[in-house]
């Protein structure tokens, strides 16, 4: 095949993505039958279920059982903002991660103390099996689903303290700084890098997504002294949400 010369597959993807995007196959438009492709694009069947393939799997169209493939709705993409940690002051977790203040939302969580993997040991600084407060939280934006986030706490900064499980005692529902905070711990730095990957499976059904289809994911840490006390990831769907960060300028 010549340098620069597309397959078959992917020429048929990008005249059908055209289509979609233009809104000659405007959302719920049944996708043109696979026998319909083969016909109109001179292709094989094989190419014509391969075009199909890459479409569904960037997330343009969808499958229903026994009826075909339809071009799907896409949503407008809403923002998640992001400014770094909180001083004291009642942050609740969702405020937490979604820091526009326009925007209402609850959570759902539950934790479990467990062994550290060696990667969040390593996010931590702690020995790998080393316990922690693992807690997942499910945040809804208006209603719908919007984020989901699991954090981990070392124990031997929290266990036994007031604040060991996030979502109980005195401080149930704060955010990280001001637990913290209750136990003289001072968090004085947070990093986050943002990534993306494809969903895993129970992720997308929690969130409304397509299995395999791309989130953002936030890994976070939360230092005092230099010191990890919490770390976390935070997972959404990459096509309806934007991260904005706000970096004050010095």
């Amino acid at each position: 095949m010549p340098f620069g010369e597309q397959p078959a597959y992917l020429r048929v993807a990008g005249d059908l993505r055209q289509k979609i995007v233009d809104g000659v196959l405007p959302p719920h438009t049944r996708l043109p039958s696979q026998a319909r492709i083969r016909e109109e694009y001179g292709v094989s069947d094989t190419v014509a279920l391969e075009a199909r393939k890459v479409l569904m799997a960037e997330g343009l169209v969808e499958g229903r059982s026994g009826s075909g493939t339809y071009v799907r709705e896409q949503p407008v993409p809403r923002r998640i903002a992001r400014v770094g940690f909180h001083a004291v002051g009642g942050c609740t977790p969702f405020r937490q991660e979604q820091t526009d203040e326009r925007v209402r939302g609850t959570w759902e969580s539950s934790s479990e103390q467990e062994a550290a993997s060696s990667a969040v040991a390593g996010r931590l600084r702690i020995p790998p099996g080393g316990r922690v407060m693992r807690t997942r939280y499910l945040f809804r934006a208006e209603g719908e689903p919007a984020m989901l986030s699991t954090s981990w706490e070392p124990l031997d900064v929290t266990g036994r303290t007031p604040v060991m499980l996030p979502e109980e005692g005195p401080l149930a529902g704060r955010g990280v700084v001001e637990r913290m905070a209750a136990i003289d711990v001072v968090v004085d730095n947070v990093i986050e890098e943002v990534g993306a990957r494809a969903a895993l499976a129970e992720e997308a059904m929690a969130l409304g997504g397509v299995p395999g289809h791309a989130v953002l994911v936030i890994s976070r840490t939360y230092f005092a002294g230099g010191r990890p006390v919490e770390t976390a990831d935070i997972v959404t769907l990459a096509d309806r949400y934007r991260v904005a960060y706000h970096l004050p300028v010095k």
